[in-house]
């Protein structure tokens, strides 16, 4: 599963095979840098994704776009040799059928990790919030979705999606990923909507839902946040 937050003005392209330099990719396109946040390789089969994280940022002059990030992975499988200091803080995350690997770089030092069979959160403070700040209020949102989510997930029958819609495909799960019936400004919020002002509005602008076997992909995607009624088939 694969909640996209941002400032719901930024402007972005449903899912589809966008760049062709790498035909094979599926993914939604971000208008404003031309990457993306989420990008399939159905051959493969491979999704990868990517998150913001802490810590020093890159120098304005010079800064790359993170959207590259998870075409080059879905793509290859590995980051490979990247200009680091050029990017901004980010949790990158690669699946495949049999493994799933976490890249976290936090503008000094680049961290890989594998991540073992079960269920696993990744926010912006990173795995299960384990670098969350006391007394930030960001930090405190994701740590009471977190605390909500998790033994939700954990409890519900884990589902193993075949053919037919959506809501049917994903069983359990459904409910929870359309928001677990919590209001969107609520802390716990899987799918936060909050106005900052100065009409600027922040918030989840869609919902991916991947699963992966040897045999192929399956994706289904929301661009409606909420609405169970909004979910398409991607692949």
């Amino acid at each position: 599963m694969g909640v996209r937050d941002e400032f719901l003005a930024r402007s972005w392209e449903m899912p589809g095979r966008h760049w062709k330099e790498r035909p094979g990719l599926v993914g939604g396109l971000d208008l404003r840098a031309g990457g993306t946040w989420l990008a399939v390789d159905p051959e493969a089969p491979r999704v990868a994704t990517v998150l913001n994280g802490r810590g020093r940022m890159a120098a304005e002059d010079g800064r790359a776009s993170r959207g590259e990030l998870p075409l080059r992975l879905a793509a290859d499988g590995k980051p490979g040799r990247i200009d680091l200091p050029a990017f901004d803080p980010f949790h990158l995350v690669c699946a495949e059928a049999d493994r799933v690997r976490m890249w976290s770089w936090d503008g000094g030092t680049m961290v890989e990790r594998s991540l073992g069979p079960g269920l696993h959160l990744v926010v912006n403070s990173g795995l299960e919030g384990e670098g969350q700040l006391e007394g930030q209020t960001e930090d405190a949102y994701m740590s009471a979705r977190l605390g909500h989510f998790r033994p939700r997930l954990e409890e519900a029958a884990r589902p193993v999606p075949g053919e037919g819609p959506a809501g049917e495909a994903w069983g359990a799960w459904f409910p929870l990923v359309n928001g677990d019936g919590l209001a969107r400004a609520d802390h716990r919020a899987l799918l936060p909507v909050l106005d900052l002002g100065e009409g600027r509005v922040w918030g989840t602008t869609s919902v991916s839902l991947i699963a992966l076997t040897a045999g192929g992909v399956r994706y289904d995607f929301t661009a409606v946040p909420g609405d169970p009624a909004s979910w398409g088939r991607v692949l």
